[in-house]
C-alpha cells in the first residue's frame, strides 16, 4: 500500500468514526447542556446499543430490529435512572457523578453476566464494495456516516425548531426562571437524558458489525465523547461535531501509520492544550 492510498483510507475511517463519535458526544453535550450533570455512564448506553445489535442479528436476524429497539430500550433505562437515581439527589453535580460511576459498573456487570466476556462479531445487515481508482471501502461504513448524518440533522431540527427545542434551550440557560415560565424543567431533564442517551445506543448499533460488541467497549466511547466535547466545549453542539470529526480523522491517520493507542495519544494532548490555552473548549461560551 503507497502512502497515497494510506493517507485516503485513513480520512475515510477517520471521517466514519467522526460521525460515530459525533453521535455519542451529541448525547453528552445534550445532558450536560441541558441538566449540567456529567453523566458517567453514558458510554455504557453505547455498549448496550451494541449488545442489543449482537443479540437481534443472532437470534432474529434482523438488524433494523436493534436499530429500532436499542434506543427505545436505552430511552426508558434513562428515564427510570432520571426517576430513581438522579431526581432522588437534586440533580446535584458532585452526586451525579458518584452514583452514575456506580450505575456504570452495574450495566457493564450485568452484561458481563448475562452476555459473556468474550468479543462477538455482529453481522453487517448489507454487503457492497465502493470502488476507488486504487482500492475498495465497505459501503456498510458509509452508511454508518449517512445515518449518522441524519440523525444528526434530526436532532438538530428538534432543538432548533420544535417546542420540546424551547424547552430545552430555556432549561439550559437558566432552570428556574425557565420554570417561572411555566417550563416543564422535570420532563425537559427526563426527556434530555432519553435523547442523549439513545443517540448513544443507535451509535453502539451502528458500529458494532465494525468493532465487534464487548462488555467494555463503553468505557473507550466514554473517554473518546470527553475528549471531543471537552476540545469542542461544554454544552455547545456545534463544537461538539467539530470536534469529533478532528478527533475521528487524527484517530484514522495515526492509527494507519502508527497505531490506535498513539491516536489516542495525540488526542489526549490535544485536550491538554485546548484546557490550558482556552479551558471552555474552542467552541464554547466564555463566562461573562
Amino acid at each position: 500500500m503507497n502512502i497515497e492510498v494510506a493517507i485516503v483510507l485513513g480520512l475515510l475511517d477517520g471521517v466514519i468514526l467522526g460521525f460515530n463519535i459525533a453521535l455519542v458526544a451529541l448525547g453528552l453535550s445534550i445532558v450536560f447542556g441541558v441538566m449540567r450533570i456529567v453523566n458517567v455512564s453514558h458510554g455504557e448506553f453505547f455498549m448496550l446499543g451494541a449488545v442489543v445489535a449482537w443479540y437481534s442479528v443472532t437470534l432474529l436476524n434482523n438488524f433494523i430490529i436493534a436499530l429500532i429497539a436499542a434506543p427505545l430500550m436505552v430511552a426508558g433505562l434513562a428515564a427510570v435512572v432520571d426517576r430513581f437515581i438522579l431526581r432522588p439527589i437534586n440533580y446535584n453535580p458532585e452526586n451525579t457523578i458518584v452514583v452514575t460511576i456506580g450505575l456504570l459498573f452495574i450495566i457493564q456487570q450485568l452484561v458481563h453476566i448475562i452476555y459473556g466476556p468474550y468479543s462477538r462479531p455482529v453481522t453487517p445487515p448489507i454487503y457492497f464494495r465502493v470502488d476507488f481508482p486504487w482500492f475498495g471501502y465497505s459501503g456498510y461504513k458509509i452508511i454508518i456516516a449517512g445515518i449518522s448524518a441524519l440523525l444528526m440533522v434530526l436532532t438538530w431540527f428538534i432543538i432548533f425548531k420544535t417546542k420540546l427545542g424551547l424547552y430545552m434551550r430555556a432549561t439550559q440557560q437558566d432552570s428556574e426562571i425557565a420554570q417561572a415560565f411555566a417550563v416543564p424543567v422535570r420532563r425537559v431533564y427526563v426527556t434530555a437524558l432519553a435523547l442523549g442517551s439513545a443517540l448513544a445506543a443507535v451509535a453502539g448499533v451502528l458500529i458494532a458489525p465494525v468493532q465487534q460488541a464487548y462488555y467494555l467497549m463503553g468505557l473507550d466511547a466514554l473517554l473518546i465523547s470527553f475528549m471531543v466535547v471537552i476540545i469542542g466545549g461544554l454544552g455547545s453542539l456545534s463544537g461538539t461535531l467539530i470536534a469529533a470529526f478532528m478527533v475521528g480523522v487524527i484517530d484514522g491517520i495515526v492509527s494507519v501509520f502508527f497505531s490506535p493507542t498513539l491516536a489516542r495519544i495525540v488526542a489526549s494532548l490535544i485536550v491538554t492544550l485546548v484546557l490550558l490555552l482556552r479551558p471552555r473548549g474552542l467552541f464554547g461560551a466564555e463566562a461573562t
